[in-house]
């Protein structure tokens, strides 16, 4: 392992040769062994009972991969625009564009549908084993080296805590675990002036792939690309030349990525608002008890990076074999991205300046990959001496030390890092000693980073199962559900609910339906309000909502057919997807639920109580208390469970069955809320509101991808109404849709038979055009590189 001789301008004078695909292949190999391995130990699925499908992941991503499985096979209600399984129909291509538009994503479609948590399972593994390869590429196209050493600085890269703690079930972050060092590669493209067409194509990618984390790897590989025109030319005019290349590939890239971009950024700041805290940074024993392998926590830097890898960065300030200027450069970058972490106007920076909602420390990532890249400096020039290692050694052991005020340290995590430290001190100072027979010090390197990981792996299983919430695999009661929704099945006549208590908080894309439950970043605010408003109950502060289990809404959303929790369909006359309400304005919504679902009826189908707490015989009671958390009943009936757990979790609107009158007064179970409503539901009402609806509805409705097409009765009058939630985007015959009440409408014209409305989402049509005028450039760039070329020549 040597630098190669630079010229007077800092370039190398024999550029590093082609990397081989040796080194990455190990990279990823030892990952998928260590992440298997550690899962394997967990005995989380595939490998035994327990669940793998915590917080997000079973609640968002296992059901939207099962969304896009549906497209891929031609069985989704919807398409690319316009989801028509969720929240009564809401825009796909921001909820593609975030979770779903990764390259590795379309492998689900391999696997059968009843098996998709496999299927996120093993593109989870493989996104991490990429990541791992293409970090050893990188090492190896910066500097030569040996390969197996830039496969274990790849897979020490691709298998650092916050990988297998945290992106390992936030499998989209993972996109980001690639990005960094595939930016970081485009990078070194311009700084040597090569691959002008192929590098903002895969900044496309990268932006596509999960704009999140790209953002943060952008950042990342616009630091280090800083480090090596500092270190590498020389001369002000062509530093900016470099930095300049840079810079257009990065916005090049960003404009051929916009289609999706655009969209996704209109609707981030359409949705209902999510958590907004300050953020507090962690103490400096809990930052460095993180460095130590088998801790876990979900609100500190997970930068465990493997004690061979560690140590090497450690020991580059005291490596002499590494000039003075590289060493300063790459220790201080180090320092200075990991000290960002914890101060806030940073803190901010990394986050595009709002402090997420969940873990504070997402871009975690970005510091494990600048350690590597410094860990590979040093041990690209020479393996440090004993001199390098004890200096890099003691400074490992004060950060053990320091860390033993922090409460997530472990004794397993003092054994693992201790007896690491040893070995590969010992293992890099016999390769110095004899580099020319490296097998058995190698050997030891690699399998002390795979027996760290993989505690790791499974110490973090053991911490998510132990507080977050946890998500059944697909099993036979998921495929009774899906066989009993199938069987219901009548769109777009009606609408199919999956029903409550749900499975997660996405179960139309998981099970099938069209219902109105839906968890998703990009929630709309509009949404989420006109569903609080008729009684509905969130969790995830808001992002949330689930399905109301009531048959007012049940008429006004078109539900049809309704799955019940023991597996049968309570089926009922609706209205279609579209109907008319007579002239005039309607009232805004007030605070009680049954008045507004009543205004949004157009009927009266509710009595106040006989007597307190107390239904007319023959009514049905609902009960209306948003933060009671217990269980609640009518005397003569059955505890329901309400969910109310301000301001993280509000109840939904629950029936608690057919009163018998003064026999069946309403009992809390606990202290009653300060704050709660009981109604009475008259069917026969109902009834007559459904047959009023439906006499003046739309004779015929057919529904597209992103499109619906009625027929309204001749003579018809005052508004029609859609069945959807008005978010941004409806047009309804060739003007912009209006809101009645929150849900998309039309003020009739006279003599108005036809109702045509389609949606486009905010923003496609400008970013199209940005994506467009960026892959006009993209040939001239090419052209542009052949005349160059050719100057050259001649």
């Amino acid at each position: 392992m040597s630098t190669p001789h630079r010229s007077p301008h800092g370039s190398p004078c024999h550029p590093p040769r082609r990397p081989s695909l040796f080194g990455s292949a190990l990279a990823a190999l030892l990952t998928v062994v260590a992440v298997c391995a550690g899962d394997a130990v967990a005995r989380v699925f595939p490998y035994g009972p327990r669940h793998r499908s915590v917080n997000d992941l079973g609640n968002q991503f296992v059901p939207f991969h099962a969304h896009l499985w549906d497209l891929l096979h031609g069985r989704a209600r919807g398409g690319l625009l316009v989801n028509w399984q969720s929240g009564y129909g809401t825009s796909f291509l921001p909820d593609l564009g975030t979770y779903l538009t990764s390259p590795f994503s379309v492998l689900i479609g391999l696997f059968p549908r009843d098996g998709i948590d496999l299927a996120v399972y093993v593109v989870t593994v493989l996104k991490t084993a990429a990541a791992a390869a293409a970090m050893t590429w990188l090492l190896r196209t910066q500097r030569r080296g040996a390969w197996w050493a830039a496969g274990l600085l790849g897979a020490s890269y691709a298998l650092c805590g916050w990988s297998v703690i945290e992106a390992s079930y936030n499998p989209m972050w993972l996109d980001g675990l690639i990005a960094f060092p595939l930016l970081c590669l485009t990078g070194e493209w311009a700084l040597r002036g090569r691959r002008i067409v192929l590098a903002p194509l895969v900044v496309a990618v990268c932006w596509t792939a999960n704009f999140y984390t790209a953002y943060m790897a952008t950042l990342g590989a616009a630091l280090v690309l800083l480090v090596r025109v500092l270190l590498t030319r020389e001369g002000a005019a062509t530093r900016l030349a470099v930095i300049g290349r840079g810079a257009a590939t990065t916005v090049l890239g960003i404009a051929l990525a916009a289609p999706v971009l655009v969209p996704l950024f209109l609707s981030s700041g359409q949705a209902y608002p999510g958590w907004v805290k300050e953020f507090r940074p962690v103490s400096w024993a809990d930052l460095f008890a993180r460095l130590l392998p088998a801790t876990y926590s979900f609100s500190s830097p997970a930068v465990f990076l493997g004690t061979g890898t560690l140590l090497l960065v450690a020991a580059l300030p005291f490596h002499r074999a590494v000039p003075p200027r590289t060493r300063l450069a790459w220790s201080g970058l180090t320092a200075a991205v990991a000290l960002s972490l914890q101060w806030a106007p940073t803190h901010l920076a990394w986050h595009l300046f709002a402090t997420p909602n969940g873990s504070p420390y997402r871009q975690t990532f970005v510091l494990a990959g600048i350690a590597v890249l410094a860990a590979w400096t040093g041990l690209a020039a020479r393996p440090p001496g004993p001199r390098a290692l004890a200096a890099g050694a003691g400074l490992l052991a004060a950060a053990a030390l320091w860390a033993r005020g922090s409460t997530l340290t472990t004794t397993w995590g003092y054994v693992l890092f201790g007896g690491g430290l040893a070995l590969a001190a010992a293992s890099w100072w016999a390769l110095r000693l004899r580099h020319r027979r490296p097998a058995l010090p190698a050997v030891v390197l690699l399998t002390v980073l795979v027996g760290q990981a993989a505690a790791t792996t499974a110490y973090g299983h053991k911490g998510k199962l132990g507080g977050l919430d946890d998500y059944p695999s697909w099993s036979a009661a998921h495929t009774a559900r899906a066989e009993a929704l199938a069987g219901a099945e009548d769109w777009p006549a009606y609408r199919t609910d999956p029903g409550r208590p749900a499975l997660t908080g996405n179960d139309p894309m998981l099970l099938g339906g069209e219902g109105g439950s839906y968890y998703s970043s990009h929630t709309p605010d509009v949404f989420t309000r006109t569903m609080v408003a008729l009684g509905a109950g969130w969790t995830s502060r808001g992002r949330n909502v689930q399905s109301i289990d009531n048959p007012v809404t049940d008429a006004v959303f078109a539900v049809g057919a309704r799955l019940r929790p023991d597996g049968t369909v309570a089926r009922a006359e609706v209205p279609p997807l579209v109907t008319t309400r007579p002239p005039g304005t309607p009232a805004a919504y007030g605070d009680s639920p049954f008045a507004n679902q009543e205004l949004l009826l157009g009927a009266r189908v509710y009595e106040d109580p006989a007597a307190p707490g107390v239904c007319r015989a023959g009514t049905e009671a609902y009960l209306w208390a948003p933060e009671y958390n217990a269980t609640a009943r009518l005397a003569d009936g059955p505890p329901l469970r309400l969910n109310g757990n301000a301001p993280r979790n509000r109840a939904a609107v629950q029936p608690l069955g057919v009163s018998r009158g003064e026999s069946s007064p309403l009992v809390f179970d606990r202290a009653a809320p300060a704050r709660w409503t009981l109604s009475c539901l008259d069917r026969g009402r109902l009834a007559e509101a459904v047959d009023r609806l439906r006499a003046t509805a739309a004779t015929s409705v057919t529904v597209g991808s992103s499109r619906v097409r009625a027929t309204l009765p001749p003579g018809s009058t005052g508004t029609a109404v859609l069945s959807v939630p008005a978010i941004a985007g409806w047009t309804c015959n060739g003007r912009p849709a209006s809101a009645h009440l929150g849900l998309v409408a039309l003020p009739l014209e006279p003599g108005t038979t036809r109702l045509d409305c389609a949606f486009r989402p905010p923003g496609l049509l400008p970013g199209a055009v940005v994506g467009a005028l960026a892959l006009a450039v993209v040939p001239g760039l090419a052209l542009g590189r052949r005349r160059h070329r050719r100057r050259q020549r001649t």
